[in-house]
């Protein structure tokens, strides 16, 4: 019996052992606030009051002796500072943001909550409640002399980051899985370093790809600390993590760079897998080169011979050509524009190649109202060698002449037939006589 009893008492012992480790020191009658990465965000970095915050492991012997005076503590400066506790062998995440190395560690948040300080004190409750009615104090006084920098954890809202999609656990599916657009979503966690770094990256690259695929490729953010569903089924473990998202495709991940330049290039890319080359329109009204050149960072225009010089074969290989340079350059979402040598003569002058000279080719930036002149064939190699100067911003560039786009004629589509000399009519010499001289006589 006594075997029997003191078996009980140990497996008592085990089984709460067992309890603690599995369920932390602390509990929700507690005032002690327990904080993991879902909550540490909202409560204590987009907080205004003093923290002061255990970081703890349920194993560690020093942690269980700290418990009791930590709750002292709190429920003695409850109102006036709160004081939490994170699990930092459950939540390492959280533990590794603050350099968490051994427990337990105390970290003070006060008014720069980028700031936390090390707490220095004994681990007593007095000595506890003393520090932080001191930590207090310096922070009202900082506040009066206007010092304090405020809690800036959230994430910025409206113009600086209006492209990136916010995205949460009840919208994710809809506005991505269910989307034929391409997204990149960054999974973040508001108290990153890493992630804040990137923050203003990211937006940026945001407005440049919306603006250069015409919205067919996204740029969202999750909070994972927040939207933890999304992120534990896509085995988020670190921040930031970016992956790619394509509809009836497994998600990927990012492996490039975290410039705004890489960012956009992998964009584009994805971008241009899927996507048909750009049309290659003849100039039939003004509409056409307008909303061509508005619409496109840069319009690509080809003047060409006269139809009676080519004919249609010869005028089809100039094309071919413009076709072949469309597809190779559709990375670069260039607008592609042609007309027949003298129908546009306004245009042509503008751009400084009328009346001779065809084929021939300008390259317009239509924001700037800036244009570059091919000088080289107008063959593959001539216009690859013109357009990859343009891309890396080589060659030279004059102003539109008269610093807008001129009037533009409306005319009739070519038909892809040869061109046909007008028909002259016949004269009727029967009546003319010539005197002797062969002069005509009236």
């Amino acid at each position: 019996m006594v075997v029997a009893s003191n078996m009980k008492n140990l497996i008592g012992t085990v089984a709460c052992t067992l309890f603690l480790t599995v369920n932390g020191f602390y509990s929700s009658s507690d005032d002690v606030v327990e904080l993991t990465p879902a909550n540490f965000n909202r409560e204590v970095l987009q907080s205004d009051s003093l923290w002061l915050v255990e970081f703890y492991a349920p194993w560690c012997g020093h942690c269980q002796s700290l418990t009791p005076h930590w709750k002292k503590a709190a429920t003695a400066l409850k109102g006036v500072v709160k004081i939490g506790a994170v699990d930092a062998d459950q939540h390492k995440s959280l533990g590794g943001q603050y350099g968490i190395r051994g427990f337990p560690t105390i970290k003070i948040f006060g008014s720069n909550k980028n700031k936390a300080e090390d707490y220095q004190g004994a681990r007593s409750s007095q000595a506890i409640v003393d520090s932080a009615l001191n930590s207090l104090r310096s922070m009202v006084k900082e506040r009066l002399e206007g010092k304090t920098s405020g809690s800036d954890q959230g994430r910025q809202s409206g113009g600086g980051r209006k492209d990136v999609v916010d995205l949460t656990d009840d919208d994710f599916d809809k506005k991505v899985l269910n989307s034929d657009d391409i997204w990149l979503v960054e999974f973040y966690a508001p108290w990153c370093g890493h992630c804040k770094n990137l923050e203003p990256v990211w937006a940026a690259a945001a407005s440049e790809v919306k603006e250069q695929t015409k919205g067919k490729v996204k740029l969202g953010a999750v909070d994972a600390t927040v939207h933890q569903m999304i992120a534990s089924r896509y085995g988020i473990q670190g921040f930031p993590t970016i992956k790619v998202f394509r509809k009836g495709e497994q998600p990927e991940d990012y492996e490039g760079g975290r410039s705004k330049a890489d960012i956009v290039a992998r964009a584009l890319d994805l971008y241009s897998d899927n996507a048909a080359p750009p049309e290659l329109l003849e100039i039939l009204n003004g509409d056409i080169l307008k909303k061509t050149c508005e619409d496109y960072q840069l319009c690509i225009i080809a003047a060409l011979p006269h139809i009676l010089d080519t004919g249609a074969a010869g005028r089809n290989g100039y094309l071919e050509v413009m076709m072949k340079m469309a597809e190779k350059y559709k990375k670069k979402m260039w607008g592609w524009l042609w007309t027949e040598a003298g129908v546009q003569m306004d245009l042509e002058q503008s751009l400084g190649i009328g009346g001779f000279g065809y084929p021939a080719m300008a390259a317009i930036n239509y924001r700037k109202m800036k244009f570059a002149l091919l000088k080289g064939s107008f063959s593959e190699q001539g216009i690859h060698e013109f357009l990859r100067d343009l891309s890396m911003g080589r060659g030279s560039t004059a102003t539109v002449g008269g610093g807008t786009l001129p009037n533009i004629n409306s005319v009739e589509p070519w038909d892809g037939k040869d061109g046909e000399l007008p028909v002259e009519d016949d004269i009727d010499l029967s009546d003319v006589e010539l005197d002797d001289l062969g002069r005509v006589e009236l």
